[in-house]
């Protein structure tokens, strides 16, 4: 690149940014939202409506958004799993526990 090139470069106005809302349904949407707040940069916000977790990523390049998008859908997919498979552990554990002596 050309000290041109570099000129030219700083005088084109800043790319727009890309941006995703994700909206996935869970049986305790709070529990997963907060399985995946370590992982949120700056420029992912979550929240929580009802059953539903809303997520919204913003990235400069459509490639970052679809690493930062694929990254996210991965990690919630695990959370809601293992949500999921620590409840069916509760409930197998307080099954098999209860006093059934009459």
């Amino acid at each position: 690149m050309t000290g041109a090139d570099a000129d030219e470069r700083s005088e084109r106005p800043e790319r727009a940014t890309r941006r995703a809302t994700l909206r996935t349904t869970h049986a305790d949407a709070t529990a997963v939202a907060r399985a995946l707040a370590p992982d949120n940069t700056a420029e992912m916000h979550t929240r929580v409506e009802g059953s539903t977790v809303v997520t919204t990523v913003a990235r400069e390049t459509t490639g970052g958004l679809r690493s930062t998008v694929d990254d996210y859908v991965t990690n919630m997919q695990v959370a809601d799993e293992l949500h999921t498979d620590a409840q069916t552990e509760e409930r197998t554990h307080t099954d098999t526990n209860t006093d059934t002596n009459e």
